[in-house]
């Protein structure tokens, strides 16, 4: 029996995040390892490695495309990995250099249909960050319940929690996740969990003419909303005057979502965007609909936070009606698919966010980014692709209030319900 176990042990693969320390600079990797009476085999992201181990000592080599090698030297205690590697200099192959790594194993996924995960945050993010350690391993059709602050720091028992701008809960590892996937974000619920929200009367200086911002100066003035969570409305509290019956339908989203940037990125702040996600703030990220983006780190490091119980297109005040919230997420991976911008899909429509310093660029990569999903999924040529955008393309402004601004570029899925789609890889 006892040979039997150690036999299986042997045979049993583990998969690992590596993080070789180059000069102060974290490069993180995918270790997978396989044992044989010692004999070691595997990967490091893709590359093929051969090596040993005796007892807790592990050597081990990778050797990439192009011949190059590297050479892992370490020891193991429990699941932590620490050593040091050889490998070729970064400016001159024919010269070595010696670095640092540590390694973490990555859990084996339990047995059983996929798990739905209850995670109480304790601490938040005001940066998007590979360098974060992960508040929860979670694994493809996973679903996760766990709450955000609003974007004040602020919880639901109106406790300041966090430091403002955003704070976001996670990150969230996605066991399996590799740089070149593309990470799909169901939400599945989100459900207000306070009676009010703030915002601003401002208007955002990119939505002002000349004339208007001249009369603009007084602006900026924080508003507070009652959310009337039984009639599913929210109104400005204490309003009068014109305003005193005005009200607005509640429809819960997420202003933040993002993954980790990848290596030669520093972190991000959590009021920036990019390809990665960020802080979108873009109305259609709701309940029922999956948000895709781009995987760039091993384990993806999903964020969220910045809940808004409705906004108008732009976010133009500078702030939703923000407010802390509960959410319920499901992960899939779309494994070897890698996309240029994030993508939105609801029921009746496919949508691509672009996100840049102005509008035109928004836009431009708004539209590279429909072209990408139209060629990958439908393949189609330019030509084609150019007389469905120009027929049925739809553009919304997603967001104007932060450094960069969002434009979406969208198509109603019955446009293309005649199409082929691309067989699935």
């Amino acid at each position: 029996m006892a040979a039997a176990a150690a036999q299986a042990q042997d045979h049993a693969r583990e998969s690992w995040v590596v993080a070789v320390d180059l000069w102060g600079n974290p490069v993180y990797q995918t270790l997978e390892l396989a044992q044989d009476r010692g004999a070691l085999t595997g990967t490091l992201d893709g590359d093929a490695l051969r090596g040993m181990r005796d007892g807790n000592r592990i050597r081990f080599t990778v050797t990439d495309a192009n011949r190059a090698s590297a050479t892992y030297i370490g020891n193991i205690e429990d699941d932590a990995l620490t050593g040091t590697v050889d490998m070729p200099d970064t400016n001159d192959p024919k010269a070595r250099a010696s670095h640092a790594f540590r390694a973490q194993r990555i859990p084996a996924r339990p047995p059983g249909p996929p798990r739905r995960h209850v995670y109480a945050p304790d601490s938040y993010s005001n940066e998007f960050s590979p360098h974060r350690k992960p508040v929860l391993t979670i694994w493809p059709k996973d679903s996760v319940h766990t709450t955000t602050l609003d974007s004040g720091g602020v919880d639901e028992k109106g406790i300041t929690k966090a430091l403002f701008g955003n704070p976001q809960t996670g990150p969230f590892f996605v066991a399996g996740a590799q740089p070149g996937d593309t990470l799909a974000i169901r939400i599945d619920r989100l459900r207000l969990n306070r009676g009010y929200a703030d915002s601003l009367d401002g208007i955002v200086g990119r939505a002002l003419g000349p004339g208007l911002a001249a009369k603009a100066g007084d602006l900026g003035k924080p508003v507070r909303w009652t959310l009337d969570r039984t009639r599913g409305v929210a109104y400005p509290a204490g309003a009068a005057g014109k305003l005193k019956q005005f009200s607005v339908p509640l429809r819960p989203m997420l202003g933040g979502l993002a993954v980790a940037p990848g290596f030669g990125s520093a972190p991000i702040s959590t009021g920036d965007t990019g390809r990665f996600g960020g802080n979108m703030d873009f109305n259609e990220v709701i309940e029922g609909n999956t948000v895709y983006l781009p995987v760039m780190q091993p384990g993806a490091l999903l964020y969220l936070g910045d809940a808004h119980a409705a906004q108008g297109d732009g976010e133009t005040s500078q702030y939703g009606l923000e407010t802390s919230m509960d959410v319920e997420f499901t992960v899939d991976l779309l494994r070897g698919k890698s996309i240029a911008m994030p993508r939105v899909e609801s029921p009746t429509q496919w949508m691509v966010l672009g996100q840049a310093g102005s509008l035109d660029d928004a836009l431009r990569a708004a539209t590279g980014g429909m072209v990408q999903w139209l060629q990958q999924d439908y393949g189609l040529t330019l030509s084609e692709c150019a007389q469905i955008l120009g027929s049925a393309v739809q553009y919304q402004v997603a967001n104007l209030a932060g450094r960069s601004v969002g434009v979406v570029a969208k198509l109603d899925k019955q446009r293309l319900a005649g199409l082929a789609r691309m067989p699935a890889k």
